[in-house]
């Protein structure tokens, strides 16, 4: 080729090009022009979060539960980074975040390196002051106030808040969640995450190639965040704090409070409890581990979360049922109480050595005597007496605006089937059943809404916290969570029959637990002791209600392998009776909404997905045992 032909080709191949370019300048800046143009825009303007304000916490007299303080967070943008071995060991000796733990940080937000990510949370004023100089050699940090909760009582039912997980984040990413969110990991702050949490603000920034504010928008630049609605509860800090103030120290147990026309909790004491407040700063791997690993279990919440075998308190069922299926009326005489009851090969015992004689169904229910119920199951067949604990709302969720609340449990015939086999006698079971052991497990508070619909003549009311709610848009709980009526499968006359039993319990002598007494009302209620497969002292019980004109409240008291519920959990029922009584008028009194309330500028969020958590551990399987009261 000589050198005329290599000049002309290399014209051509440059016009090629040069077309070329111009195609591809057209396609780029004509054709996708508005794509690349939007895709600039994002690298100079930031929207930038104003965080709401999360709802608070009150009682029914607008008293805190749970409030909002000021707190100082420590934040950092990867994109900044210039010096990572320089900032890994600033943050190391000052806030033990390690090179690893930053070099997740940074992985995690490789493809939003400028958005702010939290280091640490409610960072020790003095600390932000001594550490404000040397954060001049760290543009990539910096401190931002904000809020923090603070829970009133060391408790269960509040629940508590922390920084949001992985897992949780790409389950609500689409909700109005970042990195750096609060969400509701249990109790109400996780029940009623969509009503508190509110709306984040957005303000428009403008930054140069460092990320800085230019600040060239001043006008319509900013959306104001929307704040949670505040959450007004049933329940009543002043027994609250009585009834925790009284609970024996050192064991563990739960104390249910309930208002009987109403199904509103008025005092919710899970034993051992813990502090809510040590989870709103970080905290370690093996302090989570040493709660954890706890023997006395203060994250199980034992009111919802454990179900137990409920002993005597659990003979109201029973004779509900013998009533109902005509089995006995309240005349009828069943076996002769020896000090126990021979059934097949095996001989059953009363709680009482020397036998309560004959009873009927009110004196049997006044002394607790096994045998008459021993007896009486033997009448009764075991899949309608499912059916009828059923009925009673026992062996079921209550439906407690709380997570995860626990089932409890009573068996069938498959079921015995499926655990021991197609030959089991069955009958044996069924007589440690009527006196509530054997396989039946129930919640503390399955028993207090029992025990407050008798009270209540018949009808069982959802227990619940939620009253109403406070802000721009308020709503009564009710609308939010309608609180659900059932009528106990009792007829009316009967019913008055078990009442009249549960009068004798406190009232007449030989009750078990008759030194239940309350000035200015009168008493009911029952006793129990469950025995417990791990074969250490019985687990005490009470359960029972007030009436004055109305009936007021129901009490119900469970103690952990405390003794005989006649001994230890009716002395605390009665106080907390009389606790309510003598403050009757400034605990019943109307109570005013404060302005401050009506004033704020709060508005409702659209629902979210339910968040599930797992389920926390089981307590005691029961063995067969007789009831001591």
């Amino acid at each position: 080729m000589d050198r005329l032909n290599f000049i002309h080709y290399f014209r051509i191949l440059l016009g090629l090009l040069f077309v070329i370019l111009l195609i591809a300048l057209f396609y780029l800046q004509v054709m996708q022009g508005s794509y690349y143009k939007q895709i600039a825009e994002s690298n100079f303007v930031r929207l930038r979060r104003i965080i709401a304000t999360r709802g608070e916490i009150y009682d029914h007299k607008y008293r805190s539960i749970v409030e909002n303080v000021p707190s100082q967070n420590l934040y950092l943008i990867t994109g900044r980074i210039r010096n990572f071995k320089a900032l890994s060991d600033f943050l190391t000796a000052e806030f033990n975040v390690g090179g690893e733990e930053l070099h997740q940080i940074i992985e995690k937000t490789r493809f939003r390196s400028y958005e702010d990510v939290i280091i640490a949370e409610n960072v020790p004023y003095e600390t932000v002051l001594t550490l404000s100089e040397k954060l001049n050699y760290y543009p990539e940090l910096f401190f931002r106030s904000e809020t923090t909760r603070n829970y009133i009582f060391p408790n269960h039912f509040t629940g508590y808040v922390g920084r949001i997980n992985e897992d949780e984040y790409q389950k609500y990413k689409d909700e109005d969640y970042t990195i750096n969110s609060q969400i509701g990991k249990t109790g109400l702050e996780k029940f009623y995450e969509v009503l508190v949490k509110g709306r984040d603000g957005r303000e428009i920034v403008q930054v140069d190639s460092r990320g800085r504010n230019l600040n060239l928008f001043r006008n319509d630049s900013t959306i104001e965040p929307e704040n949670g609605l505040s959450l007004v509860l049933t329940l009543d800090n002043d027994i609250q704090t009585y009834a925790e103030s009284i609970f024996p120290t050192g064991m563990r147990g739960a104390i249910v409070v309930m208002d009987i026309k109403s199904g509103g909790v008025l005092a919710y004491v899970s034993k051992p409890s813990f502090d809510p407040n040590v989870f709103m700063s970080k905290i370690s791997a093996e302090d989570w581990q040493t709660m954890n690993d706890d023997v006395s279990k203060p994250m199980l919440d034992r009111v919802i979360h454990a179900a137990y075998p409920p002993g005597s308190v659990f003979k109201p069922v029973t004779a509900g049922l013998g009533l109902e299926k005509s089995v006995i009326n309240q005349y009828t005489l069943l076996a002769n109480c020896v000090g126990g009851l021979q059934i097949g090969n095996r001989f059953f015992k009363c709680w009482s050595s020397a036998g309560h004689g004959r009873s009927n169904v009110i004196d049997a229910i006044k002394v607790s005597c096994d045998v008459f119920f021993y007896d009486l199951s033997m009448k009764l067949k075991l899949e309608e007496y499912k059916q009828f604990v059923n009925q009673c709302m026992l062996g079921q969720r209550t439906g407690l605006d709380l997570p995860n609340e626990r089932m409890g449990f009573f068996p069938d015939t498959e079921w015995y089937h499926k655990t021991f086999g197609k030959r089991i006698s069955i009958l044996g079971h069924k007589v440690n059943l009527a006196i509530g052991q054997g396989e039946v497990l129930c919640t503390p508070v399955q028993i207090c809404a029992f025990y407050s619909a008798i009270a209540n003549n018949g009808v069982w009311i959802q227990p619940h916290f939620l009253d109403k709610t406070v802000g721009k848009n308020s709503f009564s709980g009710q609308f939010i969570n309608p609180v659900k009526h059932i009528k106990l499968p009792i007829n009316s006359q009967n019913l008055q029959i078990i009442q009249q039993g549960l009068f004798s319990v406190c009232n007449v002598p030989g009750g078990t637990a008759n030194s239940v007494r309350v000035k200015g009302a009168t008493t009911f209620g029952k006793t129990g002791s469950a025995e417990n497969v791990r074969g250490r002292t019985t687990h005490a019980w009470f359960s029972g209600y007030i009436v004055s004109d109305t009936p007021e409240i129901t009490v119900t008291v469970f103690l952990e392998n405390a003794g005989h519920g006649g001994g230890v959990a009716a002395p605390l029922a009665t106080k907390i009776m009389n606790y309510y009584m003598g403050n009757y008028q400034s605990i019943k009194a109307p109570v005013q909404v404060p302005l401050q309330f009506l004033e704020q500028d709060m508005s409702t969020l659209e629902q979210m997905p339910n968040q599930n958590a797992n389920i926390l551990p089981t307590a005691d399987i029961p063995a067969e045992a007789e009831s001591h009261d």
